[in-house]
């Protein structure tokens, strides 16, 4: 039997024939996704490096980007400020997180979002052939190829926006 989510996300994916095998990530008491993630990813085949994060920043202006990434690594909060053209940029808020995007911590995707969130792909992405994103439902991500993700963050804007250290 295979599992079912219904949300902005896979509606996207569906309107786009793109196949999304859902995984499900087994939730804490509190509501929490566990966190061996990793093994989790493991046992099914899936490299956990692969897991596209969407991470969102408030902007010194007041408005909102997201940065999908993956592979580790965290945000180079000079090459954001930089390419984002503002003084100040600082990690959003866990309770700013669903009223800009629409989705709980923890389900965030890279797509499927509001128009007024500019969004920043990271070259990181294009390193995996399969990548797991948010499925815009705490609980479930979803597995899709690399090549898809890309096209539907074409308009994304594209570049280094990582520190590996």
């Amino acid at each position: 039997m295979s599992l079912s989510v219904d949300s902005p996300v896979t509606q996207l994916l569906q309107q786009r024939d793109i196949p999304y095998p859902v995984i499900e990530i087994p939730l804490t008491e509190d509501k929490k996704p566990v966190r061996n993630l990793e093994e989790l990813l493991t046992k099914q085949g899936i490299k956990p490096e692969s897991v596209v994060r969407s991470v969102l920043f408030k902007t010194g202006s007041g408005g909102f980007a997201m940065l999908a990434l993956a592979g580790g690594g965290r945000a180079d909060w000079g090459k954001l400020r930089e390419h984002l053209n503002e003084r100040k940029c600082r990690m959003a808020e866990f309770d700013e997180v669903p009223q800009a995007t629409g989705y709980v911590v923890g389900a965030v995707p890279p797509i499927a979002l509001p128009e007024n969130i500019r969004i920043l792909m990271d070259d990181s992405v294009k390193n995996y052939d399969t990548v797991v994103i948010g499925s815009g439902v705490l609980g479930y991500a979803l597995s899709l190829k690399g090549a898809d993700l890309l096209k539907l963050l074409a308009d994304a804007d594209q570049g280094d926006f990582v520190s590996r250290d």
